[in-house]
């Protein structure tokens, strides 16, 4: 393998994001992924004007609008009552932001990113579960668990929660809130009572919550119902369960009640997060997505910070250590792609994204626990949302408004 080559480990949005980003930037690309096939766990996500943004600089976004949903609005009701609280104009966001709030499945956004990669001429591998990474001052070599191996410039780990070569950088575990989500998305006709197809809502309740949204064109329905488990925090083993499930939701209100029916009960879905990290980079690997700041969902920004960090790593990389053309039946890099360059261009990237995505998972924390509030700090919380006006995106500027260095 040329040692001119990026390798990146983990075939998931954040790391088919980040492949696409390198190779529009010109580079070589080889993803190696440990699944047989390249599919993403879950059912919707959300897609903040952030995020948005920037896969229209990649040249997807009119694909991902012509099979997800631009929500209208989005809605924050207690789950008790029925109640609105708060909504925000999302037809407005776009006019704000210069970009639309978009609600689709998760598989379609991988399905998209997929096959611009291949367009794109990235190298997708299957089947390869990377075990490591040495680093020299020349390349990077990438082990795999059935004995390949691959020369690389540079390795991006977007390998997830539980990434393997975050190991190597960090000693820290993924921590769980206690809280458990079940989630999924049916198609539209088999669900009961679905709400307004051009909202986001989200019914809010101590210790609870539930999302739902539209996705796949309003063809299918996605729905999340969250709780904190009293048995986490008793200490039992079998926390969470479909029993505790139906416990935190009993005192809700009729759409909600309904809403439950439609989950799947068979795979509960324990919240984790990771602490925020300075530390990004490690010789020539690269931390990106989950791997680097893995967050609670509470802001919807997990994949949309996995879209930034990629966008953000190809610029510093073609800012700092461009890409050379090479000497026929040369393999390796020039000068100024050499190792000093890439430290360069590996430093800027953490400088930038260490400290904004710190911000997003304090601040992702902090919004779950004014979700889940109860008692006096409920009563407040409902009086703020209530005087929040529709069109007022203040609040959300430093999220929604955020931008790549080189945007």
């Amino acid at each position: 393998m040329s040692s001119s080559e990026i390798v990146v480990v983990g075939g998931g949005i954040g790391g088919l994001t980040g492949a696409l980003a390198l190779a529009r930037a010109g580079r070589a690309v080889r993803v190696l992924e440990r699944a047989s096939g390249f599919t993403e766990v879950g059912a919707g996500l959300q897609l903040a004007p952030n995020a948005t943004r920037l896969l229209d600089r990649l040249g997807v976004l009119d694909e991902v609008l012509d099979i997800g949903v631009q929500p209208a609005r989005l809605v924050l009701a207690d789950a008790r009552t029925g109640d609105g609280l708060a909504w925000s104009d999302l037809e407005r966001a776009r006019r704000v932001f210069g970009h639309p709030y978009v609600v689709m499945h998760r598989h379609d956004l991988l399905d998209i990113l997929l096959r611009a990669c291949q367009a794109a001429g990235v190298t997708l591998e299957t089947d390869r579960a990377v075990t490591g990474v040495q680093t020299s001052a020349d390349e990077a070599q990438v082990t795999c668990a059935d004995g390949s191996s691959y020369a690389a410039h540079a390795v991006v780990a977007a390998d997830g929660l539980r990434s393997t070569l975050r190991a190597s950088m960090h000693a820290d575990e993924p921590v769980t809130t206690g809280d458990v989500a079940y989630r999924g998305a049916l198609p539209i006709e088999e669900v009961k009572r679905p709400h307004d197809p051009d909202t986001v809502i989200f019914w809010l309740a101590p210790g609870m919550h539930l999302v739902q949204y539209p996705v796949r064109r309003g063809e299918m329905y996605n729905q999340v119902a969250v709780f904190s488990s009293p048995s986490y925090a008793a200490g039992a083993q079998d926390w969470g369960n479909p029993e505790e499930l139906e416990a935190a939701f009993a005192g809700t209100c009729p759409p909600v009640r309904t809403a439950l029916d439609s989950l799947n009960r068979g795979f509960r879905w324990p919240i984790y997060d990771r602490p925020p990290i300075d530390r990004m980079t490690q010789g020539r690997v690269v931390l990106l997505g989950d791997a680097a700041h893995a967050m609670v969902q509470f802001l919807a920004q997990g994949a949309c910070q996995a879209i930034e960090d990629a966008v953000t790593l190809a610029e510093q990389l073609t800012r700092h250590d461009p890409v050379l053309a090479l000497d026929a039946g040369s393999s390796e890099v020039g000068a100024a792609g050499g190792q000093a360059s890439l430290e360069r261009a590996l430093a800027a990237y953490e400088s930038i994204r260490a400290p904004r995505v710190a911000r997003v998972q304090r601040s992702a924390r902090v919004w779950g626990e004014m979700w889940h509030i109860d008692g006096v700090g409920l009563t407040l919380r409902n009086e703020l949302f209530r005087r929040i006006e529709p069109d007022d995106f203040s609040h959300a500027d430093w999220l929604w408004g955020w931008r790549t260095p080189g945007d």
